[in-house]
């Protein structure tokens, strides 16, 4: 296992907007102390059967939960969330037990 699996792996990573530069987007492990933010936040969770959960606001304030699979090739993570008929693709640019940077699309 890479030094980059390990760190995604055994968290739930969300989407802390208030960090991003133009190029950038920054998620943080859930234990992260977030600000409030009034449009929610996305995130994921990694499980190494392949599956991942994939996190996003829902209509009711509740967060809503899709289940997927993910793909991990050198820097280039893919959720595939099927019942959106979507993938997101996220080019790693660095990642600690904390903190991924993210290359914005």
């Amino acid at each position: 296992m890479t030094d980059l699996e390990n760190h995604l792996f055994g968290t739930t990573w969300f989407h802390s907007h208030e960090e991003d530069t133009p190029t950038e987007m920054v998620f943080r492990s859930s234990s992260f102390q977030f600000p409030p933010s009034r449009g929610g936040r996305i995130g994921f969770e990694l499980r190494k059967d392949g599956t991942a959960e994939i996190l996003g606001p829902g209509p009711t304030d509740k967060p809503s939960i899709d289940i997927g699979k993910w793909t991990l090739a050198a820097s280039k993570l893919d959720l595939h969330i099927p019942a959106k008929n979507e993938t997101r693709t996220y080019d790693i640019k660095s990642s600690d037990p904390d903190r991924l940077l993210i290359h914005k699309p």
